[in-house]
């Protein structure tokens, strides 16, 4: 029987762990995650020092503030009128709420201020400027399959993609 490989966490490996968080002596978070290393799909100061953990390892990981979710910033608290909110929108102090700009873009605002006129927003992230302490379990790491290649590509799919390909062609205007 072939001895199993035991896969280490490194670039493109599909990798589930257990953590814990801590924030200035308290647990604020805890749960497995799963993620493709090496895609910047968790917070860098983490996924710099978990590289080369091997499936059962633990380890203490302290990351600082700047290699979390950044320093606190105080432009970040914006003030937004009260008439850009819906009539019958509900605002309380402290709790998230999920909005949207007119460009689309979805962010989260806590209120931390309300008067008739303006509502303060505070649109850093709730961990920002705090140091961070992670107690990683690996679970289990995998390799990401490769995608298949074009030349694997259905010769229906290949005329699809022609098509469309010379339609865009046609359509586009060349920049001046």
């Amino acid at each position: 029987m072939a001895e199993e490989k035991v896969l280490t966490v490194d670039k493109d490996v599909a990798v589930t762990m257990d953590y814990q968080l801590e924030v200035e002596g308290q647990e604020v978070d805890s749960g497995p995650i799963q993620f493709l290393y090496g895609h910047s799909n968790i917070i860098p100061g983490l996924e710099d020092q978990i590289k080369g953990m091997k499936v059962g390892d633990e380890k203490e990981v302290h990351v600082e503030a700047k290699d979390a979710y950044g320093h606190y910033d105080p432009e970040l608290e914006i003030d937004v009128p009260r008439t850009s909110f819906p009539e019958k929108f509900d605002i309380e102090l402290g709790r998230p709420m999920r909005m949207q700009d007119g460009q689309g873009h979805v962010f989260t605002g806590i209120a931390i201020a309300i008067t008739d006129e303006v509502v303060k927003l505070n649109l850093n992230h709730p961990l920002a400027g705090k140091d961070l302490v992670f107690r990683p379990g690996l679970t289990t790491c995998a390799p990401q399959p490769k995608p298949r290649s074009s030349k694997a590509q259905s010769p229906a799919l290949a005329r699809v993609v022609a098509v469309v390909t010379a339609a865009v062609m046609a359509a586009a205007k060349p920049i001046e």
